[in-house]
């Protein structure tokens, strides 16, 4: 797929973010389109507050007090993920090439927000056995912080084409993380690109840089990948993507 043929659809930010509930029917019709053969596409939105649980959430992960915000059980891999304004959403719906595999996929979903940080002036990389964009932590005697995210992943694949998709956290409220243990990993944090660059950094500011990256790696072009970060347990057994049998 040439990179121009990628439809990024902006559907909501700010004022106009759209309401998770919503965005799921519209990612379920553009699902359907792309299946009978119309192009791969992007959404790329804000949601207001909302918490998502994939298929391998525990009830342990849910929030005690979940702050006025509805708790929606997911058709995707992965545990329990916030959403919310300040965090840009992005769902691609496309179709996998024949030589491209749903954890290929994956990376290149991962590498296009690696080069996104990366041009923001943010060191980012993957985690072997955890999925997302993460930070390293902290080297002794220059700071405590633990290794943090700044961008998760959750993905299904359904009659071959992808749903569900990425959150970046730009200038989202990081006290909505402390309600509850983000994808399950009580080791690490969470971050965003606000504070980690101290400055604010705003949806809208980090959407046309999403979109290039993006449509540089869905072009299916061999890449450079960056080096991974050193690998840390999956605190929850289980795939991290919901993928179903052609048929389904």
């Amino acid at each position: 797929m040439d990179a121009a043929d990628l439809d990024v659809r902006l559907v909501g930010i700010g004022d106009d973010a759209v309401d998770y509930r919503d965005a799921w029917e519209l990612q379920r019709e553009v699902h359907a389109g792309v299946v009978a053969g119309g192009p791969g596409t992007v959404l790329m939105l804000e949601h207001p507050p909302v918490f998502t649980a994939g298929k391998r959430t525990r009830p342990a992960d849910h929030p005690a007090d979940p702050g006025g915000a509805p708790v929606l059980d997911v058709d995707r891999g992965g545990t329990i993920t916030f959403h919310g304004p300040g965090q840009l959403v992005g769902y691609p719906i496309v179709r996998l090439p024949q030589h491209v595999f749903v954890v290929d996929y994956v990376r290149r979903v991962e590498e296009a927000l690696i080069g996104v940080c990366r041009e923001l002036g943010v060191t980012t990389a993957r985690v072997p056995g955890r999925s997302g964009v993460w930070l390293r932590a902290d080297e002794p005697g220059r700071g405590t912080r633990p290794e943090r995210k700044i961008a998760a992943l959750g993905i299904r694949v359904s009659k071959g084409v992808t749903m569900h998709g990425f959150s970046l956290n730009c200038d989202v409220d990081l006290g909505w993380f402390d309600r509850f243990t983000p994808c399950s990993i009580d080791d690490a944090g969470v971050t965003s690109l606000s504070a980690e660059l101290g400055r604010d950094v705003t949806v809208a500011e980090v959407l046309p840089v999403v979109e290039r990256h993006l449509r540089g790696l869905l072009a299916w072009e061999p890449y450079d990948a960056t080096p991974d970060y050193e690998p840390r347990p999956d605190p929850v057994r289980g795939p991290r993507v919901e993928v179903l049998a052609p048929g389904a």
